[in-house]
C-alpha cells in the first residue's frame, strides 16, 4: 500500500514537472522572440541614426570645401591684385628710372661744362701767382740791397729787440715788485693786521705732552700685563703700539708714532690698572670705538667753533685726531683752531673771504693725523687729501703750499702759512725739553760756522736767528748774499723746527792806521 501510495506520488510529481518544463520553456521562447524583435528594431534605429550621422557629415564637409574654395578664390583674387600692382609700379619705377638717367647724363654734360671752366679759371689763377711770386722776389730783393740786409736779418735783429724789451719789462716788474715788499709802509700795515689778529684772539691753553713712560701703582702691572703679559699683546694688537713692561714693573713704556694709538694704549693701561678685566680685547676694542666717537667729535666742534660749513667725514675725522698730536708740546687741533681765527681776522681786515681763510686754516695741518702711516710732508700729505675728497684747489694749495712744499697760488696760502707760524712762534705756544734747546743751538751755530770764509757764529734769540760773521778779506759783499742763502737752505734741509729762523751775514770792513 505504501509503496503504491509512492508510485502514485512519483507519478504525480513527474507530470507536474513535465508541466512545469513545458510552461517555462514557451516563457522562455517568447522572451527570446521579443528580445530579438528589439534588437532588430535597436539595429534599425541604429542603421537609421548612423545614415543620418553620414548625411550630416558629408553636408558639413561639403559646406566646408566651399568656404574653404571660396577663401581660397578669394586668396587667389587679391594675391593676383597685388602682383598686378605691383607690376604697375614697377613700370611705373622703371619710367622714373630712365627719366632720371636722362636727366643725370644732361647733369654730367653740364657738370663736365663747368669743371672745364673751373680748370681754366684755375689755371689762370696759379699764373697769376706765379707772376705775383716773381714780382714779390724781385721787390724784395730790391728792398735787401736797398736796406743792407737780408729777411732773416732783420727777423733776427727783431726777436732779439722783443727779448731784450721783455728781460727790460719784466725787470722792471720785479724791481717794482721786490720795492713794494720793502715798503716801510706795507710792511707796517701787514704788522698792524698781525698785531690786531693776536690781540683780538684770546686762546690760553696749558701745553701737553705724550708720555713715553707710564708710571705704574705697585701691584698694578699684574692686572694690566695679565698672564703671561697676555693683555699687553692684546694692546699692541689693536693700538698698533709697542709696550715694554720695565723690569721693577714700575712703569710702561710707549713706543709708536701713531698718537691716536698711544691714547687707545693709555686708557686700557689706565682702566686694567684699576680694575683688571676679564675679557681684554674686548675692552680694547670698546676703548678704541669710544676714541673714535671722541674724534669726530672733535672734528665737528672745530667746524662749528670756526662757524664754516663741515667736510668730507673723513676730513672731519682728520681734523679730531689732531686734538692726540702735539708739536713741541703744543696741541696741533688747538693750534688749527687758532691760525684759523687769526687767517679769519686778517681776512676780515684785507677784505677777503673770512669763511674761506678759516677753512683753509683749520686744515692746514690734517696730514699730521696720516705722516705714521704714509711716508713723506704733512703738507702735500694733507693738500693730496684734501684734493681727493673734493675740496676747492685754493684750500688745497694753501694746505700744500703752507711750508714751501707748493707755491702759493692765491692770498689764502700766504695767509694760512703767515697764521701757522703766528700760532706756532708766539710767547708761550711752544716749549722745548732743555737738552733739545741746546742741541738746537749748537746745530745752528755749526751749520754757520761750516763754511768757507766765517769767523764766527752765534745763535741769538732763542734760537730764532743765526748770525755769521765772516772775514772781509776772504768775503765779498756778493758772497755774503749768496752765503746768507746757503746756511738758510742747509739749516731748513738739516734741521726740523716751528717757524722761522733768520740768518744774518755780517761783513765788517776794518781800517786801522797808526800816527807817529
Amino acid at each position: 500500500m505504501v509503496f503504491a501510495l509512492m508510485g502514485i506520488f512519483l507519478v504525480a510529481l513527474a507530470i507536474g514537472a513535465a508541466a512545469s518544463w513545458r510552461y517555462f520553456r514557451g516563457e522562455g521562447e517568447r522572451q527570446l522572440a521579443l528580445a530579438e524583435s528589439e534588437a532588430e528594431a535597436i539595429v534599425a534605429a541604429g542603421k537609421a541614426e548612423a545614415a543620418a550621422e553620414r548625411a550630416k557629415v558629408i553636408a558639413e564637409s561639403k559646406e566646408k570645401a566651399l568656404e574653404k574654395r571660396g577663401q581660397a578664390q578669394e586668396s587667389a583674387q587679391k594675391r593676383l591684385q597685388e602682383l598686378r600692382r605691383q607690376d604697375a609700379d614697377a613700370s611705373r619705377r622703371l619710367s622714373l628710372a630712365t627719366d632720371g638717367e636722362s636727366a643725370l647724363s644732361e647733369r654730367q654734360v653740364t657738370i663736365d661744362a663747368r669743371e672745364a671752366t673751373i680748370r681754366s679759371l684755375e689755371d689762370g689763377r696759379r699764373s697769376r701767382e706765379e707772376a705775383n711770386r716773381k714780382l714779390a722776389l724781385e721787390e724784395i730783393a730790391k728792398l735787401e740791397s736797398n736796406a743792407g740786409e737780408t729777411r732773416c736779418d732783420v727777423r733776427t735783429r727783431m726777436v732779439n729787440e722783443w727779448i731784450e724789451q721783455s728781460k727790460a719789462e719784466a725787470a722792471e716788474k720785479l724791481r717794482r715788485a721786490t720795492e713794494e715788499v720793502s715798503d716801510g709802509e706795507r710792511g707796517r700795515d701787514a704788522k698792524r693786521m698781525m698785531d690786531i689778529a693776536i690781540q683780538r684772539y684770546q686762546g690760553h691753553y696749558l701745553t701737553e705732552r705724550l708720555l713715553s713712560n707710564l708710571p705704574l701703582l705697585p701691584g698694578a702691572a699684574e692686572r694690566i700685563a695679565g698672564v703671561q703679559n697676555a693683555n699687553l699683546a692684546i694692546i699692541e694688537e689693536v693700538a698698533n703700539i709697542k709696550l715694554t713692561l720695565a723690569d721693577d714693573l714700575s712703569a710702561i713704556r710707549l713706543e709708536g708714532q701713531d698718537s691716536f694709538g698711544r691714547e687707545i694704549a693709555r686708557r686700557a693701561i689706565s682702566l686694567f690698572g684699576r680694575n683688571g678685566t676679564r675679557d681684554a680685547r674686548k675692552s680694547a676694542l670698546l676703548i678704541k670705538d669710544e676714541l673714535e666717537r671722541e674724534v669726530f667729535e672733535f672734528g665737528k666742534r672745530a667746524f662749528k667753533e670756526l662757524g664754516v660749513e663741515r667736510a668730507h667725514p673723513d676730513i672731519v675725522k682728520l681734523v679730531g685726531r689732531l686734538n692726540w698730536r702735539t708739536s713741541y708740546t703744543q696741541n696741533q687741533w688747538k693750534h688749527a683752531i687758532e691760525a684759523a681765527f687769526l687767517c679769519g681776522m686778517i681776512a676780515d681786515e684785507m677784505g677777503l673771504d673770512v669763511k674761506l681763510a678759516r677753512r683753509a686754516a683749520l686744515m692746514h695741518d690734517i696730514g699730521k693725523s696720516l705722516t705714521h702711516a704714509i711716508d713723506g710732508s704733512h703738507a702735500v700729505i694733507g693738500a693730496d687729501y684734501a684734493r681727493r675728497l673734493g675740496e676747492s684747489e685754493v684750500v688745497a694749495n694753501a694746505i700744500g703750499a703752507h711750508h714751501g712744499d707748493e707755491p702759493c697760488n692765491s692770498v689764502y696760502a700766504s695767509l694760512v702759512a703767515a697764521c701757522d707760524a703766528m700760532s706756532g712762534a708766539r710767547p708761550g705756544a711752544r716749549r722745548e725739553q732743555t737738552d733739545n734747546y741746546v742741541q738746537k743751538l749748537d746745530d745752528l751755530e755749526r751749520i754757520g760756522s761750516d763754511f768757507a770764509g766765517v769767523d764766527r757764529a752765534f745763535a741769538v734769540q732763542g734760537g730764532r736767528e743765526v748770525r755769521v760773521y765772516v772775514l772781509e778779506d776772504r768775503v765779498s759783499d756778493e758772497r755774503a748774499v749768496e752765503l746768507s742763502a746757503e746756511i738758510a737752505t742747509r739749516i731748513s734741509d738739516e734741521m726740523t723746527f716751528p717757524g722761522q729762523i733768520k740768518v744774518t751775514v755780517i761783513r765788517e770792513v776794518h781800517a786801522v792806521e797808526v800816527a807817529n
